[in-house]
């Protein structure tokens, strides 16, 4: 059972040409772990042989000094984990390490989902395929192996162009490191530079930054880079019709860490802008604008900002209670909501609130929110989400569920606001939020607002 936000997806992480690799790899990871909490794992290369340690649990829990150490090495790829396809199990954490028989050893970090996995295995399987995992990254593994046109074994674009939907992905040779970004550009995926002339690549800039790494460019949408001694190689896959772009937006709304650059955006500046444009659309008589931390933070400030209305805090965090959506039954995950978040009585009591959130996926924890607020004495409540209606599902990496988990699907705004049991609800329209990024807007994956998708689903429900 999920909690009422997206799901993170995962953070990739690598380095080439540093002699202390495995730790810049880590730290990499440390700071992108906001990506996904359930696994952690690097690899790394000597030239000849690749070693593996990965674990389920944070960074901080699966390294300590002796693992680092074992794994010394200047050449070195790392992901955090949050499954969006395979079940959480230590089996599925990565990078993935294979060896091969004719290609040598292979290692493979992904970020997002490969929405025709399903077919694709199907047809290995049928021609005696054994697969180790349930999840969908395995199946780049084979068919780099194996090519589907019968071409030569380990060839990047040729096994690349059989695969659709959102993908970054970090391959780690014993002598080279390869990015790959799908032809759509869903999942950001980003190159530095360290002082020595050694090079990192980060699927946020967040983790460029905290190891030092002069942010040099992002891997372009349908582009592989090459990494290895000579330097940087850059080709394009040859996949099988161009695509128009599609960068995933909940990065700016949600996933992305305020400090990163993400498709040409500050996360923190896109949010505020964002908030801003909420404001314009949804303006409200009221005293005080309140996020629901952490992340509507930064909308808040922008329609506090516009509206000319104080910004005030209504609630206070706990970092100690965990998890909630992992607990099995609707009381405890209620439960640990309230230790998570408890509302400043003397602030909110007897105020017309404006209550800024950045997203409602299921509504429970909203409701429940909602409900301390008024428990707590407010006297309106004045609910702004800083994005549109989530009312499909996500095909291409975010743990958004069945639409018959979305809170908005099937539902009017009036539907939804009865619900929550708030004065008044208003999204933010995605005509606003695009306006809100630069350059090309409309080079955004908007489908689990629109409906409409930028790929087949190959059979999955929309």
């Amino acid at each position: 059972m999920r909690q009422d936000k997206p799901g993170h997806y995962c953070g990739l992480f690598g380095v080439f040409g540093h002699p202390d690799a495995a730790r810049l790899t880590y730290l990499g990871l440390f700071a992108q772990q906001h990506r996904g909490q359930e696994s952690a794992g690097i690899c790394t290369t000597d030239g000849t042989t690749i070693k593996r340690y990965a674990k389920m649990g944070l960074v901080t829990d699966v390294f300590g000094v002796r693992e680092l150490e074992a794994l010394a090495n200047p050449v070195a790829i790392g992901h955090v984990r949050y499954s969006t396809a395979g079940c959480s199990d230590p089996q599925h954490c990565q990078p993935l390490l294979i060896d091969h028989r004719r290609l040598g050893q292979i290692a493979l970090a992904h970020n997002g989902t490969l929405i025709n996995a399903h077919v694709l295995r199907a047809e290995y399987e049928e021609h005696g395929h054994i697969f180790q995992t349930t999840g969908d990254s395995e199946i780049i593994l084979h068919m780099l192996a194996r090519p589907r046109d019968g071409g030569e074994p380990g060839s990047i674009p040729n096994a690349l162009a059989q695969v659709d939907g959102g993908y970054s992905l970090l391959m780690l040779f014993p002598d080279r490191i390869v990015a790959v970004r799908d032809p759509r550009g869903f999942r950001p995926l980003c190159i530095g530079r360290l002082d020595n002339g050694a090079y990192a690549v980060a699927s946020e800039t967040i983790g460029l930054d905290l190891v030092d790494a002069e942010h040099e460019r992002d891997v372009n949408p349908g582009e592989i880079v090459t990494i290895n001694k000579r330097g940087l190689h850059s080709e394009t896959m040859n996949h099988r019709k161009i695509a128009r772009k599609a960068q995933c937006i909940f990065e700016l709304i949600y996933f992305a860490d305020p400090a990163s650059n993400v498709f040409t955006d500050n996360v923190h500046m896109a949010r505020e802008a964002m908030g801003r444009q909420l404001a314009r659309e949804s303006p409200v008589d009221a005293d005080l604008v309140i996020p629901v931390p952490n992340c509507a933070r930064c909308a808040a400030l922008g329609y506090s900002k516009e509206s000319g209305i104080e910004l005030g805090r209504g609630f206070t965090t706990s970092h100690y209670a965990g998890r909630s959506f992992i607990l099995p039954e609707q009381q405890m995950r209620d439960l640990a909501v309230k230790m998570k978040l408890s509302v400043i009585k003397n602030v909110v009591r007897g105020k017309r609130l404006i209550v800024v959130e950045d997203s409602v996926v299921r509504g429970t924890t909203t409701r429940g929110k909602m409900g301390a607020l008024r428990k707590a004495g407010a006297k309106e409540i004045h609910l702004r989400v800083a994005s549109p209606p989530i009312r499909h599902p996500c095909h291409y990496g975010i743990d958004f569920p069945d639409p018959t988990k979305l809170t908005a699907a099937g539902r009017t705004v009036e539907q939804v606001r009865q619900y929550l049991e708030v004065d008044s609800l208003q999204y933010l329209s995605i005509e606003g939020m695009l306006r809100c990024v630069h350059g090309d807007n409309t080079g955004y994956c908007t489908a689990c607002f629109s409906g409409e998708y930028p790929t087949e689903l190959y059979g999955q429900e929309s």
